[in-house]
């Protein structure tokens, strides 16, 4: 027989009731989550439109989460990193659009001077602004020929007719280009050479009228030192100053020439500007005697036996070519 416990019940384990209510256990610790700084969430989040906002809100949100123990180290970070990324792209591309600038601005000056030397926008402002009180000279004084209007170099049967303008950079082209081939002509006798300095340019050198004394003076070495003017013209042209400023001053244009009778009197008296001012408006009215154009628009203009040459002012196969064919 099973036998019963002191309340008359089976010797049984007691089986727990499912329903009653759970016992109490110890209480949990109250765990505080730090929250997430505010700037650092700004700066992640300007950083891809305003760099310099990010940057700043950025260094904010790191000094406030070092202080206080807040979270969002990450995004002030990442809000940092990429906002001086954006501002150096930024600062890169604002250096490239000015020097972009610069270079299109430099571009349309030089073309603009180009344009103004090729041609005078009308013999008021191609002639000289001012009128010579003193009467021309007339004859011949070393290779400068008066009558003629021009300088004259070498005896040669086939006769080159140089327009040209001390301004002129496209002049300065054609004579780094072909000078020492027309010098070894004359040297070598088969071409005369004839240097017409005109002053087309006088208007773009601040008034100083630069191309009237540069002028002047190539007329002075050409009386003083024949021999070495065309070393002198080459001297002009490889130090030529720029369209629109001042130019030379007649003290620094002596200093080019070479020989050994100083042009610094001559160059500062300015004996010949009126003479190479009246060249000037003879080949713009013209007639151009023995010659194949009616009168001078522009420089350089080169005649070769009253023949234009209308080639390449930077090709001297083409021009040697141009001279070989009058021969």
């Amino acid at each position: 027989m099973d036998s019963l416990g002191p309340n008359g019940s089976r010797d049984e384990p007691l089986q727990p009731n499912p329903y009653a209510p759970p016992l109490p256990g110890p209480a949990l610790p109250f765990v505080s989550v730090p929250k997430t700084n505010t700037l650092a969430i700004l700066s992640f989040a300007s950083s891809f439109f305003i760099g310099l906002v990010a940057i700043i809100t950025g260094h904010i949100a790191l000094g406030q989460i070092r202080a206080r123990g807040e979270l969002g180290r990450g995004f002030a970070l990442a809000g940092l990193i990429i906002g001086y990324v954006r501002v150096a792209v930024t600062a890169i591309l604002v250096v490239l659009l000015i020097v972009f600038a610069s270079a299109v601005g430099a571009f349309f000056i030089a073309l603009n001077a180009g344009l103004t030397s090729s041609a005078p926008t009308d013999s008021s402002e191609s002639s000289a602004p001012m009128e010579s009180t003193s009467p021309l000279p007339t004859g011949q004084l070393g290779a400068a020929n008066f009558d003629g209007g021009y300088l004259e170099f070498g005896t040669g049967a086939v006769i080159v007719d140089e327009y040209i303008d001390p301004m002129c950079p496209f002049c300065a082209q054609f004579e780094e280009t072909n000078g020492e081939l027309l010098a070894a002509g004359v040297s070598s006798g088969v071409i005369t050479l004839r240097v017409h300095s005109l002053t087309f340019l006088d208007r773009v050198s601040q008034g100083t009228n630069y191309s009237s004394r540069a002028s002047a003076a190539l007329t002075c070495q050409a009386t003083l030192n024949p021999d070495q003017t065309l070393d002198f013209l080459s001297a002009l042209f490889a130090s030529q100053p720029l369209e629109a400023t001042s130019g030379l001053s007649n003290r620094e244009l002596a200093d080019l020439a070479p020989g050994a009778v100083s042009i610094a009197a001559c160059a500062e008296a300015g004996d010949y500007q009126g003479w190479s001012q009246h060249n000037t408006e003879m080949a713009l009215k013209g007639p151009i005697d023995g010659s194949q154009i009616a009168s001078v628009k522009g420089t350089p203009t080169v005649l070769v036996d009253g023949e234009p040459y209308t080639g390449s002012l930077t090709d001297i196969a083409e021009f040697s070519g141009f001279v070989a064919a009058a021969f």
